[in-house]
């Protein structure tokens, strides 16, 4: 399962953390959001240890999602050492996520 990240903890778990880290920007509501979990959920299970990889609620963490001016979901954001390293915005293949994550460890 993926991690949930939310405005409280993202600094000390997505931004703080030692190793690269992968946020789904998404909501209940969004078709193409609900496309991309399976393939969010899947990669969380095969990088488990090397990558963190979750998902924030854009409807119940408006804050991060506005910092990081998220205008369009799902959105994907790679971060690395608290910088983002890399975007992604609607819906990709998991070979296209897989590659981006890979070009991180």
């Amino acid at each position: 399962m993926a991690f949930q990240f939310t405005d409280a903890n993202f600094n000390k778990e997505a931004l703080e953390a030692d190793k690269p880290v992968l946020v789904d920007f998404y909501a209940d509501w969004c078709g193409p959001c609900k496309m991309m979990a399976p393939i969010i959920d899947e990669l969380s299970k095969e990088y488990e240890g090397e990558i963190k990889i979750g998902k924030l609620n854009v409807d119940d963490n408006p804050n991060t999602a506005s910092q990081y001016k998220v205008m369009t979901i799902p959105t994907m954001i790679l971060y690395k050492d608290g910088k983002v390293v890399d975007t992604l915005v609607g819906v990709v293949s998991k070979n296209v996520l897989a590659e981006k994550l890979d070009a991180q460890k």
